[in-house]
């Protein structure tokens, strides 16, 4: 008896094991919506025609980023970034213009916040209390600093409605405002290589900066300083 409750015990898979597993496929999954469809090759160096070309997909084909669902009918890989990743089935109910354009938007502030979160554990101006990100937003809205805060995105999305009106008539790609000051986008080809970029970054941005404040609330520990002094959740 005590050797079959051994082996019985020894069959049973450990749950912290099972849950790193889990974890780890769940990480693979998630990375693989950032990948194109023809794997890691440099498709952004094609022309927007080509690369459209090369990423339609025919009806009832496969997902790129989870294989084992069907890819939406509508992610037929016009937009750059596009590996028919669309589980919840947005992409059936809402334009793709305007789901772009609020991916671009909110990619866009996801990446500035990041930036702001990392630059904020090493240098805070001498007229501001020195105190961790998460912290810094719950004292800022007590000082009245929310108000302000929502009254300037409210009058930047203003002009986010307008440019997106001209996206629905057709004057303007999702997310294009002309924004390039250091005049990077070159040629067609330079143009489609930071396009591609963009969407990657913005994406990871935003499941970093959810994965800051969070890993704040559990930890206690900012970024860096978990990065020099890791502390489990077990």
């Amino acid at each position: 008896h005590r050797g079959e409750a051994r082996g019985r015990h020894e069959g049973r898979a450990d749950p912290p094991a099972m849950f790193r597993i889990a974890l780890l496929a769940a990480c693979v999954a998630s990375a693989s919506a950032f990948v194109p469809a023809s794997g890691f090759a440099p498709m952004a160096m094609k022309s927007r025609t080509s690369a459209v070309s090369s990423m339609r997909m025919q009806e009832g084909d496969f997902s790129a980023a989870v294989p084992f669902l069907k890819r939406p009918s509508n992610l037929d890989g016009t937009y750059i970034g596009d590996v028919g990743f669309d589980p919840l089935g947005f992409s059936d109910v809402f334009d793709l213009r305007v789901l772009r354009e609020a991916e671009l938007k909110h990619g866009r502030f996801a990446m500035l916040a990041v930036l702001g979160f990392i630059i904020q554990e090493l240098y805070t101006f001498p007229f501001f209390p020195k105190m961790a990100p998460v912290d810094a937003h719950d004292y800022f809205v007590k000082q009245g600093g929310g108000s302000q805060i929502i009254f300037w995105i409210s009058f930047v999305e203003l002009f986010g409605v307008v440019a997106l009106f001209e996206t629905l008539q057709g004057k303007r790609e999702p997310g294009d405002f002309a924004f390039d000051p250091l005049g990077l986008a070159k040629d067609e080809a330079t143009l489609e290589r930071y396009r591609l970029a963009e969407i990657k970054h913005s994406r990871l941005a935003m499941i970093a900066i959810g994965g800051f404040i969070h890993q704040y609330w559990v930890t206690k520990q900012t970024v860096l300083e978990q990065l020099g002094n890791f502390k489990s959740l077990a």
